[in-house]
């Protein structure tokens, strides 16, 4: 993707993060683990993620060995568990609704993250992880990191017609700063402070509606969004 540059009023591609930022105060690593009465272990192993710099695929193979026993029946409970943003299905329809185009890129599991398609997010991207139940090890280059957010979103300009200069990105941590540094506007969600000195916007709260009032043409929130 090339610089960020004032976008010229066409269509635009919003593109939001998942753990932190739709998942208000969790990620999907936690619900899943939560499932399984892994709390602590996946406590230990994003402390060293966050703070330790564990890489993301080394992460993905420590989970996988956490959740051997993972079924779908466990995603479905963790998925529906979350604690989610209030208005994410109606922003995702007002979206569309007004000829712009959504989507998800996230380093959780492709198998959690793609269920948001049944909430009408146009693309829904994740890292590559065995399908469950688990017959195989993890993939590492299938794995995504921060710089792959950046790559993504370039192949997802071109898919929706797009330019990176009409991209709006909404994250809440460091995994998004590279994504934030190219985009020119940028919502920070319940963010930590990597994102401070980046953002166009900064929200706190439960509600995506409101996030997206910050960014919507005409900045008010339209009245099938409210409530």
């Amino acid at each position: 993707m090339a610089d960020k540059e004032a976008p010229r009023g066409g269509h635009r591609l919003h593109l939001f993060d998942l753990d932190g930022t739709l998942i208000r105060g969790s990620a999907a690593a936690v619900e899943i683990s939560r499932q399984l009465g892994l709390s602590t272990e996946i406590e230990r192993l994003e402390r060293d993620f966050l703070v330790r710099g564990l890489a993301p695929d080394e992460f993905a193979v420590q989970a996988r060995e956490l959740w051997a026993e993972l079924t779908l029946e466990q995603v479905a409970a963790a998925f529906e568990g979350a604690p989610w943003l209030a208005g994410i299905r109606e922003v995702w329809a007002e979206i569309r609704a007004g000829g712009d185009h959504c989507a998800v890129i996230s380093l959780s599991p492709d198998f959690f993250v793609e269920r948001l398609l049944d909430w009408g997010v146009e693309a829904a991207e994740g890292s590559r992880w065995p399908a469950v139940p688990f017959t195989g090890p993890i993939h590492r280059p299938g794995i995504l990191n921060a710089a792959a957010k950046v790559r993504i979103a370039g192949e997802l300009c071109e898919r929706f017609g797009v330019r990176p200069a009409d991209c709006v990105a909404y994250g809440d941590s460091m995994s998004d700063a590279a994504l934030f540094g190219i985009v020119p506007e940028t919502v920070a969600v319940n963010a930590d402070h990597h994102l401070v000195d980046l953002a166009t916007h900064h929200y706190a709260g439960a509600d995506l509606r409101e996030a997206y009032a910050m960014v919507r043409r005409g900045g008010a929130v339209p009245p099938g969004l409210r409530g």
